[in-house]
């Protein structure tokens, strides 16, 4: 069964298996993870992943059913604001570290709405972090398998030269992602080289042990979220599920400032 943009709810279990199902990212509805304990939702989520199944280009504009709502159906609030790292100097962030909110995202650079959503709503989200209100943190996952990986690790270790951004918007230029032809040792080097790139360098820190911890570490905190879709968010503490309009993400972020400031 075809799954769109959909979101695998993991819950609580001690004895939860370390690797999860993975599942290719679409744009779908807004869907809001919810409580892990509350079981009944996960229902209704297969439910809305049949629904849409039939009609991909619906589900861009599908609303969001009742039972998804900012809140689980036991009436309790959403806070995942635990997943903000807030660290100083971290290369893979954008905006002050002391912002009122915080924009994480899960992405993978195979996954086209995350291109997508680089090009059309990033811009958008950098005028919030211009005037001091937005922080972005970036999470890179490898959902599309060893080449996401790959190419999660070179940002990585662009970001050791202090171009993790110019790396990450040359991976998704134009609103494209690269194939994974171009994702193999010897083309992210020719990338690298192209931004300025010490490459011999950049070889060595992409292919390192501590790249690969680091995106162990970025792989794990995705999982043990229920993050198996990209693009996947967290806005000021609340979850939001693929590249939706940009004045979804306006709206998230507006709201998230007017709890900020009580």
């Amino acid at each position: 069964m075809r799954c769109l943009g959909c979101v695998l709810i993991r819950l609580s279990q001690p004895d939860f298996p370390k690797e999860v199902p993975v599942f290719r990212s679409a744009r779908g509805p807004m869907v809001w993870l919810v409580p892990l304990a509350v079981i009944v939702l996960a229902t209704v989520l297969i439910g809305v992943v049949i629904a849409n199944q039939d009609s991909p280009d619906d589900s861009a504009t599908a609303q969001k059913p009742d039972s998804q709502s900012e809140s689980g159906s036991s009436g309790e609030e959403i806070d995942l604001s635990f997943v903000e790292h807030r660290v100083e100097d971290d290369s893979r962030a954008l905006g002050d570290v002391d912002a009122p909110v915080t924009l994480v995202m899960f992405s993978d650079y195979q996954c086209p709405y995350c291109a997508s959503w680089n090009a059309e709503t990033m811009p958008t989200m950098m005028e919030y972090v211009d005037k001091g209100d937005l922080r972005i943190e970036m999470r890179d996952l490898a959902v599309f398998g060893e080449e996401s990986e790959r190419a999660a690790r070179a940002a990585y270790a662009a970001g050791l030269q202090g171009k993790y951004w110019e790396f990450h918007n040359a991976m998704f230029e134009g609103g494209e992602h690269p194939p994974k032809s171009e994702l193999d040792d010897d083309s992210l080097v020719a990338t690298a080289q192209d931004l300025g790139l010490d490459p011999t360098k950049f070889k060595g820190d992409m292919n390192s042990v501590e790249a690969h911890d680091e995106f162990e570490a970025n792989a794990q905190e995705g999982y043990s979220l229920g993050v198996t879709s990209t693009p996947t968010f967290v806005i000021g503490g609340k979850p939001l599920v693929g590249a939706q309009p940009t004045k979804e993400f306006v709206s998230a972020v507006d709201n998230a400032l007017a709890e900020a400031e009580g």
